[in-house]
């Protein structure tokens, strides 16, 4: 069997007027995530250690912001493209684990609608999609609540 581990990370700023959608989940928040697309770090990080596992650029290679057609797309069918692309490679998840980082609003009762979410967009067990939230107790720009960013791994298996 052979694996192989990817790293992501991404980061948004906090803007007024936008939806705040993490894990393809909509929040209740009276600040969004700024970006060309619907701006879901979480997704964003999953799909770049995706990515990076197989040495296979990253998502601003395959939705490049400059492009008019990704313009507010939805992040979980970009998920579905670039899971099709991995497994079209003849690879699968064994697992993703990832840290959302954000003082507010707090994640904790999101995180099972969120692991659902990806859980079906990528057909994988629950137990295969770890999500955890974390502040970075006021320090930094994230700290003071301008951004939320996400730090993710996943690891491939190819049988």
């Amino acid at each position: 069997m052979n694996i192989r581990i990817g790293n992501g990370y991404d980061v948004h700023r906090l803007v007024a007027g936008r939806p705040l959608i993490l894990g393809g989940i909509q929040l209740d928040h009276h600040l969004g995530l700024d970006g060309h697309s619907d701006a879901d770090v979480l997704i964003h990080a999953i799909m770049d250690a995706m990515l990076g596992a197989l040495s296979l650029r990253d998502i601003g290679y395959y939705f490049p912001p400059s492009d008019p057609k990704w313009k507010g797309a939805d992040s979980v069918k970009l998920l579905k493209q670039i899971d099709q692309l991995i497994k079209e490679k003849g690879w699968r998840i064994g697992n993703i684990d990832s840290v959302i980082v954000a003082e507010r609003p707090k994640l904790k009762p999101h995180i099972p609608a969120m692991t659902k979410r990806l859980a079906e967009a990528l057909d994988v067990e629950l137990d295969q999609v770890g999500i955890k939230a974390t502040t970075n107790e006021k320090l930094d720009a994230t700290g003071k609540e301008q951004g939320i960013c996400v730090h993710a791994v996943v690891l491939l298996i190819k049988d």
